[in-house]
């Protein structure tokens, strides 16, 4: 089953559970049939608010120091939980259940072409909001689907050798940004073990649980298990290990980690910090928001100009010392 279909099924799920309850509410409260639906969506969304916090909690359990200068205020804090909330009710209710991995090209465009590849539960819909920045900047990029659902990491690498060979022939580049986010970035680091680095010119990603996550004990299939940490010292699961075994200093070198202090699903959140890449981290910022925040998405955007930037100078100087 995909992403796409579970998530609609449980759309379906929380629908018929909110006109239970409407229902309910009309029959012995004598609520009117406006109350009624308010009191039937108030439940459900009250339901989707309290497994988020939980999220909060499981993840303050086995959470990574907080250095001073990410600690946050009450306030901020209330801001995060709020801006996680509704990221994910818009990502699992709107953005997702809807999404079609999808090609957008801009010929001429200057910038290498970024593919975007999502997390774990997720599909090419979480990538609602970058998307329209890559077009305003005209970058050609590409979304896809990793599926199964609850597939073997390893065995996404094909899906995404794929998409990565048509958006470079489609875009008439040599090498592509890999963007991604949470397993995402496993899958892509799985990807380049199996079928080389030398298309990648730079992969940035955000929320990757590079040495596991303890929340993953509570996932389901062979990911959940790759992904999983037991304990805030405890080792690297034997994939993750594997993993990190493969990879040679130079292919580290194009990694740009992107990460939060107060990610709710990777805890320990320092998990994100991989040697020998460029970690970049922040405060205030949940998981789910990490494909929606502003700042973050501004860093990605940053990150895709510099490497941009960096590949017009050279072409660049010849001509400016022919006019000196």
């Amino acid at each position: 089953m995909s992403s796409r279909t579970l998530l609609r099924w449980i759309l379906l799920v929380q629908a018929l559970a909110a006109l239970g309850i409407g229902a309910a509410g009309m029959r012995w409260l004598g609520l009117t049939g406006w109350q009624a639906a308010a009191l039937g969506l108030g439940s459900v969304a009250l339901v989707r608010l309290v497994i988020n916090v939980n999220n909060f909690l499981l993840s303050a359990r086995a959470a990574s120091p907080t250095p001073p200068a990410f600690q946050i205020a009450p306030g901020a804090a209330l801001r995060m939980a709020w801006e996680e909330f509704s990221t994910s009710m818009l990502m699992t209710s709107w953005h997702m259940p809807r999404a079609q991995a999808r090609t957008r090209l801009h010929p001429g465009a200057a910038a290498p072409p970024v593919l975007l590849v999502h997390g774990y539960g997720c599909n090419s819909g979480y990538w609602a909001y970058l998307a329209p920045l890559l077009d305003a900047a005209r970058i050609s990029h590409a979304t896809l689907d990793l599926e199964p659902l609850t597939g073997d990491i390893d065995g996404y690498a094909a899906r995404i050798e794929e998409a990565a060979g048509q958006l470079c022939a489609q875009a008439g580049a040599a090498q592509l940004i890999v963007v991604a986010h949470s397993m995402g970035g496993l899958a892509a680091r799985a990807w380049m073990r199996t079928h080389g680095a030398g298309r990648v010119a730079r992969l940035i990603t955000l929320g990757t649980p590079h040495h596991g996550t303890c929340l993953a004990a509570f996932g389901l299939g062979i990911n959940a298990g790759q992904m999983r940490r037991m304990g805030v010292a405890g080792p690297d699961c034997a994939w993750l290990t594997a993993l990190a075994g493969g990879e040679a200093p130079e292919i580290r070198a194009r990694i740009v980690s992107i990460y939060s202090h107060h990610d709710n699903i990777i805890a320990p959140q320092t998990s994100s910090e991989l040697p020998g890449a460029r970690n970049l981290a922040l405060g205030g910022v949940g998981h789910v928001a990490l494909g929606r925040n502003p700042r973050v998405l501004a860093m990605v955007m940053g990150e895709i100009e510099a490497l941009r930037s960096d590949r017009a100078a050279p072409a660049a100087t010849p001509h400016r010392r022919g006019i000196t």
